[in-house]
């Protein structure tokens, strides 16, 4: 329990209770009821219907109880969402073994990240609201600026890069898994659905105004399966080299634009 001395966190009490800064109500106006049990609840909730199913409502009645007695545990939506994504996502996998470079140890970390988005789907219908605030959520954070340790970059670069990988970890696993939503309400193949695309960008985009577009239809891409995981690696390499060539002029005491000192 938090002494009474300790300086005022500004957190909420259900976030404080997940750092084990305050005790967590030994008896609810119901036998059983619990923090963890509501956030268990609106977990299952989401995965089986999705993020817009979870309302304070809609959760107590899952677990049996009135809406008024969770206000106990959790003050509001938007402090269960992060407590539903600090247990859903978990803490990070084990830090690569000593020696291994910053490049390989970041790839881990952002496949790491994305696994455990993939398996929480909706999870990413969950607004980023601010930094980094739960114990598992800052575990991840530690050890994705623990890989860039030896690179030499000031602690501003190193959030920047952790920020620009974290975010394309985010869009890369938020648009497969929207493409993959779109191709099932069809009901074809995803080759079906990207060939009739294909075929109807043809016809609209003229070579004469989009001969970039017409020399990316004519080479075949678009109708080739894709392979997210190929895709992502491809991606993740393209952004990692820019990170390289930050990390190789570091010297260089110019921020870029938009950088954090």
């Amino acid at each position: 329990m938090r002494d009474s001395g300790d300086a005022d966190t500004g957190l909420p009490a259900s976030i404080e209770a997940a750092w084990g800064l305050r005790e967590r109500p030994a008896k609810g106006p119901r036998p059983g009821l619990s923090l963890d049990r509501i956030v268990a609840a609106s977990v299952a909730l989401a995965a089986a219907e999705g993020l817009d199913a979870v309302s304070m409502g809609r959760v107590a009645k899952e677990l049996g109880v009135s809406t008024m007695s969770l206000y106990r545990y959790v003050a509001a939506k938007g402090e269960l969402y992060i407590l539903m994504l600090e247990a859903a996502v978990g803490p990070p996998p084990p830090p690569p073994p000593p020696g291994t470079g910053w490049r390989e140890a970041i790839a881990a970390w952002a496949a790491a990240h994305r696994a455990a988005l993939r398996r929480n789907l909706w999870a990413l219908r969950i607004p980023v609201s601010g930094p980094p605030a739960t114990p598992n959520s800052v575990a991840w954070w530690e050890q994705g600026l623990a890989a860039l340790e030896e690179t030499g970059l000031d602690e501003g670069r190193k959030l920047y890069v952790i920020m620009l990988v974290t975010g394309f970890v985010r869009d890369e696993a938020l648009v497969t898994a929207d493409l993959a939503a779109a191709i099932d309400s069809t009901g074809l193949t995803a080759d079906q659905v990207m060939r009739r695309y294909g075929r109807t960008l043809e016809r609209l985009a003229d070579p004469a105004r989009y001969p970039s577009v017409a020399r990316a239809l004519a080479s075949g891409v678009l109708f080739e399966p894709g392979d997210p995981d190929r895709e992502f690696s491809l991606g993740l390499s393209i952004l990692l080299d820019g990170v390289s060539a930050l990390i190789a002029r570091r010297g260089d005491t110019e921020t870029p634009t938009g950088a954090p000192a």
